[in-house]
């Protein structure tokens, strides 16, 4: 077969001989582990920022007198006061082009959307003002300005509140695009996103927001930071890919934790960064298991998971025992009743399916999810 002991080899002395073909570990010899949430993540990420450099300040709507609509910049009014967290009225277009103004004059501007849905009243400003003034100006004006809010499924909020726009903005040159899954993420890669001289958009997940995860004490110092561009193994396998971002991270940990007890070792790769992709991680990965699964929220057509199989197809396809899964968002817009919007996002359940395809196993997935769960 394709993948056979030959490929596998390779695959391994370009692991060893090539570390940048490796994703970020996580911290397993971490000596004082503690639990965040994603929340107060993001909340103590913006106020360690907002200390460090007078010239960072928050701008959106309801982030000062209610303390963010996701309670994000909680107790920052009060900190630094109304000329650094800034509350605007509902208009996205004014105060994004404010906000990138701020920037094109050595600001750092922090522009909250209450959801990314919203973005689309501004986009020409995140687009055409922001992403293409360095290059339009050959380098002479840095736009480092970072816009961030809730993006993808929440519960219940119907079509116009639910989009995944993570493809949308990671298509185009000029901008970086980040998707934190747990509190680490979100804490090291917030910091990143301010500290950077280029617009970033920064993509967190409303149903995180409340969720704990353990947080080692080196991403609790305040000059911690993650490097934008590199993924991480959550979980190392050997039989099949799983890549993911965001909220679906959690859901391609649970599948591989079903997917151990039928003895198939999954791989768990958490994107973190959607623009720049870390195509050598995936496909190291790839190259040892020879098999890939993509989850993502968003629509299938021209998603980040077609992305990720073009860049295999194209870099790793002889390694590949089987075809590549894709698992997508329905191609619908989002229905509000909660039943047909569980249908219309990935499942665990659907993960296991897609990978037990790739590692041609059969049984049927149902029971033990069931058992899972």
């Amino acid at each position: 077969m394709l993948g056979s002991l030959r490929h596998k080899v390779i695959g391994q002395l370009l692991q060893r001989i090539r570390p940048s073909f490796s994703a970020t570990r996580s911290y397993a010899s971490s000596s004082s582990v503690k639990e965040m949430t994603v929340r107060d993540a993001l909340n103590s990420a913006l106020d360690e920022e907002m200390s460090a450099d007078p010239k960072v300040f928050v701008m959106g709507e309801e982030v000062g007198e209610y303390q963010g609509a996701y309670k994000i910049t909680k107790g920052l009014l009060d900190k630094y006061g109304p000329e650094r967290v800034v509350d605007t009225p509902i208009t996205e277009a004014g105060f994004t082009g404010i906000g990138v103004g701020a920037a094109y004059h050595g600001l750092r501007p922090v522009i909250e959307f209450m959801t990314f849905n919203f973005s689309l009243q501004a986009i020409d400003h995140i687009i055409n003002s922001a992403a293409k003034s360095n290059y339009m100006s050959a380098g002479q004006i840095s736009v480092p300005i970072v816009f961030r809010g809730p993006n993808g499924a929440a519960a219940g909020v119907g079509a116009q509140h639910s989009q995944c726009y993570a493809a949308w903005y990671a298509s185009c040159p000029g901008l970086k695009v980040l998707a934190p899954y747990s509190s680490e993420d979100a804490r090291g890669l917030l910091k990143a996103a301010i500290r950077d001289p280029d617009p970033v958009v920064f993509l967190e997940n409303e149903l995180l927001y409340g969720e704990s995860f353990p947080i080692p004490a080196e991403a609790l110092d305040s000059s911690f930071s993650l490097p934008i561009g590199k993924a991480k193994i959550e979980r190392e396998g050997k039989d099949v890919t799983i890549v993911a971002y965001s909220k679906m991270v959690g859901y391609a940990i649970q599948a591989a934790e079903i997917l151990s007890k039928e003895g198939i070792s999954a791989e768990v790769i958490n994107l973190r960064s959607i623009r720049p992709l870390d195509r050598p991680a995936i496909n190291a990965s790839v190259r040892k298991t020879n098999r890939l699964v993509t989850v993502e929220e968003g629509f299938p057509q021209h998603g980040v998971g077609a992305e990720i199989c073009a860049s295999v197809v194209e870099e790793s396809f002889e390694y590949l025992d089987a075809p590549v899964e894709r698992i997508s968002g329905a191609d619908v817009p989002m229905p509000y009743t909660a039943n047909l919007e569980r249908m219309a996002v990935p499942q665990v359940e659907d993960i296991v399916r897609a990978a037990k395809r790739a590692c041609f196993r059969s049984r049927s997935v149902e029971g033990l999810v069931a058992q899972q769960n």
